[in-house]
């Protein structure tokens, strides 16, 4: 567990994309089975334990430290993990009288820089120099003794996770216990990282799956290629990568297959683009999916439905199961039809996440799949075919399976980026027809374009049209994660409604991202300079007509939402601007959204108003 929590350690610190590789690739190499398969699952978030909650956490040091005491110091770190490691009493300092007994202070690193309790310590009291990850709070986890010495009773990886695997929920308290009492402060950061599942240490699973290929010479698309297929810890594909076996076979007769991403485009991407390198064909607004079918024997099939992520939502869509009829496997969007005509994601929506599919349910909301990519036809594997050849093929084997559940999504036609551009700006008039109102804008794909895992560069653009604006106030706002756990960065906004007692300000969304460092450190000090009350993690701030911070939110849509006391919510709302220059009381009014949302759910042939950003 040492030379995992090191790995950490190291990884949490260094801002370099190269330089995580190398550690990665390095750990790989001089770990042994199954600890680097196991550490290679927890940083592709492969792993999970369903006793093992942060709830468990809090509970175990609220029973070991002041509860005051951890209270100011997890709103000072703003890290759940952290905290908890730094402030863990050893065996031997558990034997001294804890502050609620009138006693001194259980563990010093956390609290020692503030000697009175109930007092906040002084900046940089918690973090610095006594952080966990930075390897100075107790012994360094570079020079801690060996994990298999029996002097420290260190437990390693691969004992950790079977472990949690194994136990039950009431003896996983007393096993967590034990190990934080045996543990040093990195090794205990670490595994309280590894048994929430947030490591939060800017390693995606694409950077660990590179650094996997790296240790055998390999393309990382190979990796991606049987990924679903493998299971920790692995030791099959470490031992391809190693030259001691040979590549792993997905032996699924209906794999999931690692989709294909694409890019958002910038004005300035055009200028280095050619026209006539790229199909258009218009972009959604449902969910992606992959629709996959294979025969099972001489007459049986077997088909499922997964999500963009893998996994199987078969289930949540049985009407739609007997029209996978043939061998293969469609990449498409599913969207709701009715009469012919691609309806709201709104109305998408009723549709998910259901556990339970009534007939009613199916005919109300028909479920319709359209097919824009073929990645296998048959045995035939078809992702190292250019796009322009899968198009090819999938045309003919939509047209083979002749079924109205299924369709193709319809080309763009244009020969110049102006041509494009207006029919992203009117997509009824560029052949969208009744279904434009579904239409969130066009992609771009390379006509030689191979069917690659993750988001390669300059193979697929997005090309959204303009997202709604709106001006909202800022209500609330927390602690983020990671880099950002010592700055409050996620946001909780409102407009204004009419009541009784008069305007009011009522949430409406969060946002956490769409705004520069820079902007980050003056919000920031906002927040902490205009801070009315707490609750726990969260800071009440000022936010009256007169005093408070508006943003300019962009968004790409709304629906009915119970959560928010406004009774809407936007879908992947982001901060487009500050508007220090606006006073909250002229921002936008609960109203405004109410006829957005009236407009996006309109009958057929109804006109429609889009406010958008400039």
């Amino acid at each position: 567990m040492n030379r995992f929590a090191h790995l950490l350690d190291r990884l949490a610190y260094e801002p370099g994309r190269n330089n995580k590789l190398r550690l990665i690739t390095a750990y790989f190499r001089e770990t042994p089975d199954p600890d680097r398969g196991w550490a290679l699952a927890a940083l592709t978030g492969a792993l999970s334990f369903r006793h093992a909650k942060p709830g468990l956490i809090r509970d175990l040091i609220a029973a070991r430290t002041d509860p005051v005491l951890f209270a100011l110091s997890y709103d000072y770190v703003g890290d759940l993990s952290e905290t908890v490691a730094l402030m863990w009493p050893s065996p031997r300092e558990r034997s001294v009288p804890s502050p609620a007994c009138g006693g001194g202070l259980g563990r010093g690193n956390a609290a020692r820089g503030n000697g009175l309790q109930g007092e906040a310590p002084p900046p940089g009291a918690l973090r610095a120099p006594t952080s966990p990850a930075s390897g100075r709070g107790g012994k360094s986890a570079e020079n801690a003794r060996d994990e298999n010495s029996a002097e420290t009773h260190s437990p390693t990886l691969t004992e950790i996770v079977t472990t949690l695997h194994t136990l039950g929920k009431t003896e996983i308290p007393a096993q967590l216990a034990s190990w934080l009492d045996d543990l040093d402060e990195t090794g205990r950061w670490a595994l309280l990282k590894l048994v929430t599942g947030a490591l939060r240490i800017g390693v995606s699973a694409r950077l660990a799956k590179t650094a996997a290929a790296a240790l055998g010479g390999k393309d990382p698309h190979e990796i991606e290629l049987i990924w679903p297929g493998l299971a920790p810890p692995y030791l099959d594909l470490f031992a391809w990568l190693e030259g001691r076996a040979d590549k792993p076979v997905n032996r699924d007769p209906a794999p999931f297959r690692p989709v294909m991403l694409a890019h958002a485009i910038e004005d300035s991407d055009f200028a280095a683009l050619d026209p006539a390198d790229f199909i258009a064909e218009w972009k959604w607004d449902g969910i992606r999916v992959q629709a996959v079918s294979s025969r099972t024997g001489e007459d049986g099939m077997l088909a499922r439905l997964y999500s963009r992520s893998g996994e199987d939502i078969t289930a949540s869509f049985p009407d739609l199961v007997p029209s996978l009829r043939l061998q293969g496997t469609i990449d498409g969007e599913l969207l709701v039809l009715r009469e012919g005509r691609v309806q709201s994601f709104n109305v998408l929506q009723q549709r998910l996440n259901r556990k339970t599919v009534t007939p009613k349910l199916m005919k109300d909301y028909p479920i319709h799949l359209r097919a824009y990519d073929l990645l296998a036809e048959g045995e035939d594997d078809l992702r190292e075919l250019p796009f322009a050849a899968r198009r090819a093929r999938l045309e003919a084997f939509v047209a083979k399976l002749g079924d109205p559940r299924i369709d193709l999504s319809p080309m763009v036609p244009f020969a110049t980026w102006d041509t494009l551009t207006a029919a992203r700006a009117d997509p009824a008039s560029a052949g969208a027809s009744e279904d434009a109102d579904a239409v969130e804008g066009v992609m771009l794909k390379r006509r030689d374009a191979l069917y690659l895992p993750g988001r390669p560069k300059g193979q697929w653009w997005k090309w959204k049209r303009d997202p709604h604006v709106i001006d909202a106030v800022l209500m609330y706002a927390q602690r983020g994660h990671g880099k950002r756990s010592s700055f409050y960065s996620d946001y909780t906004f409102g407009v204004w409604t009419t009541t009784d007692e008069g305007d009011l300000l009522v949430p409406v969304g969060k946002a956490y991202f769409g705004f520069t460092d820079k902007e980050l450190l003056q919000i920031d000090r906002f927040i902490r300079r205009n801070t009315i009350e707490k609750f726990g993690p969260v800071r009440h701030v000022v936010h009256e007509p007169d005093q408070g911070l508006v943003f300019e939110v962009a968004f790409e849509g709304l629906a009915r939402s119970p959560r928010h006391k406004s009774g809407l919510a936007m879908r992947f709302p982001r901060i487009s601007r500050l508007r220090w220059d606006k006073p909250p009381g002229e921002a936008d009014r609960l109203e405004t959204l109410e006829r957005m949302l009236k407009e996006e759910t309109r009958a057929p042939g109804e006109t429609v108003l889009r406010k958008t950003a400039p």
